[in-house]
C-alpha cells in the first residue's frame, strides 16, 4: 500500500517543509532555508533498520561517528583515520579564523585534513572539538571538578532498574553554549541532537530523541540511523530486544542549496530496509567496537551529493 513503508515518514516531511515551510536564513552563513517546527517520526526496529533507501547514506561514516561519541572522543583524528569527513569543517573553521588573522599559517581544508592525519601534534593542537557530544555523554564536567559518565549511568539504569523512567542523557550543557557561556568559552559549532530518553517495556528497549535543529537532507538521515543503531547496541548490551526509535524534531528545515536534490529524492519509491546485526560480543560499553555491528541487505538508490552548510554556532560579537 502506498505510504505504508516507514521511510515515507521522512519523504512526507520533506514535502511538508516544501509546501508549508517558513523562509529563514542561517545567521552564520546567510544561506536561505525553509522550515517547519515540531514534527515526529517513529521506526519499529524489529521490522528493519531505518537506513534510508531513497538515496545512499554512507554507513561507515555513521558507525564510526557513533563509536566516536560512545567512546567519549573529541578529536577528529579518529574520524579522519577512518575516512569519515563529516566533522572536518568545524575545526577547520576555527583554524581558518586564526589563519586569517595571521596567527597561524594559511592552509586549504584539504591541507588541514592531511596534517591532522599525518601530524599527531598538529592533530592535538587543532583537531579538538571541546565539549562536543562524546565529552557530554561520557565526561560531563561539573562545578566541583567531577566528570559524569552519563552513558554508563544510563546503561546501569537500564540493566538494574528497567521500570524506572529516568534513563535520560543530555548533551545540552549551558555552561558552554551561546551567551550563557563565559566569554571565550562558548562552542563555535552547534549541538543539534541534544537529549534522548530510553524506555524498557515488554523486554524491548526504545529511544526517544529530541533534536532541536534538523538539516533534513544531509543531517537527519544520519541521525535516524545513528540513534537507531545506538538503541540496538544498548539493547544487546543490556539484554533486551530492540523496540522503537522515536525521533522528535524541533526546527526541521531544508537549505536552499539542497532543494534540487530533495526534489529528486521525493520521486523515489522506498526499498526494503536493511538489517543490522549486533554481535553477541557486544557485552559492555568499554569493550564495544564498531566491528561488532554488521549491516546486511542494503540496496539504496544512488547517492545525491550536496554541500554541507556549516551553520549556526556562536560568535562572541553576538553578545553585542
Amino acid at each position: 500500500m502506498q505510504n505504508s513503508h516507514p521511510e515515507y515518514q521522512y519523504i512526507n516531511l520533506l514535502k511538508d517543509i516544501m509546501e508549508n515551510g517558513v523562509v529563514k536564513h542561517d545567521h552564520n552563513t546567510g544561506m536561505g532555508l525553509t522550515s517547519v517546527f515540531g514534527r515526529q517520526m517513529r521506526f519499529d526496529l524489529s521490522k528493519g533498520f531505518p537506513l534510508l533507501t531513497t538515496k545512499k547514506v554512507p554507513w561507515n561514516s555513521i558507525i564510526s561517528e557513533l563509536y566516536w561519541f560512545m567512546s567519549g572522543q573529541t578529536n577528529i583524528k579518529y574520524l579522519i583515520d577512518h575516512k569519515n569527513p563529516i566533522w572536518n569543517d568545524y575545526p577547520y573553521k576555527i583554524y581558518k579564523k586564526k589563519a586569517d588573522k595571521g596567527e597561524l599559517p594559511p592552509l586549504t581544508k584539504e591541507e588541514f585534513v592531511e596534517k591532522i592525519k599525518t601530524d599527531d601534534q598538529f592533530a592535538k593542537d587543532h583537531g579538538e572539538l571541546p565539549h562536543i557530544y562524546g565529552e557530554q555523554w561520557r565526561a560531563w564536567q561539573t562545578a566541583d571538578g567531577r566528570k559524569i559518565d552519563q552513558l554508563a549511568w544510563v546503561v546501569d539504569t537500564l540493566k538494574n532498574f528497567p521500570d524506572r523512567k529516568h534513563a535520560v542523557l543530555s548533551a545540552w550543557n549551558p555552561q558552554f553554549l551561546y551567551g550563557m557561556a563565559k566569554p571565550g568559552e562558548a562552542l563555535s559549532f552547534p549541538l543539534c541532537h541534544i537529549l534522548f530518553h530510553f524506555n524498557v517495556a515488554g523486554g524491548k528497549l526504545s529511544c526517544l530523541l529530541y533534536q532541536r535543529s534538523c538539516d533534513m537532507f544531509l543531517g537527519v538521515p544520519f541521525n535516524i540511523a545513528s540513534y537507531s543503531a545506538l538503541t540496538m547496541i544498548l539493547a544487546k548490551i543490556c539484554g533486551y530486544e530492540p523496540g522503537e526509535f522515536i525521533h522528535t524534531l524541533g526546527d526541521a528545515h531544508i537549505y536552499y542549496n539542497h532543494m534540487d536534490q530533495v526534489k529528486e529524492q521525493i520521486t523515489r519509491e522506498p526499498k526494503p530496509f536493511p538489517k543490522l546485526i549486533i554481535s553477541d560480543e557486544a557485552k559492555d560499553l568499554d569493550s564495544f567496537r564498531p566491528e561488532m555491528v554488521t549491516l546486511e541487505g542494503y540496496d539504496p538508490y544512488p547517492a545525491l551529493k550536496a554541500e554541507m552548510t556549516v551553520a549556526g554556532g556562536f560568535d562572541e560579537k553576538d553578545r553585542k
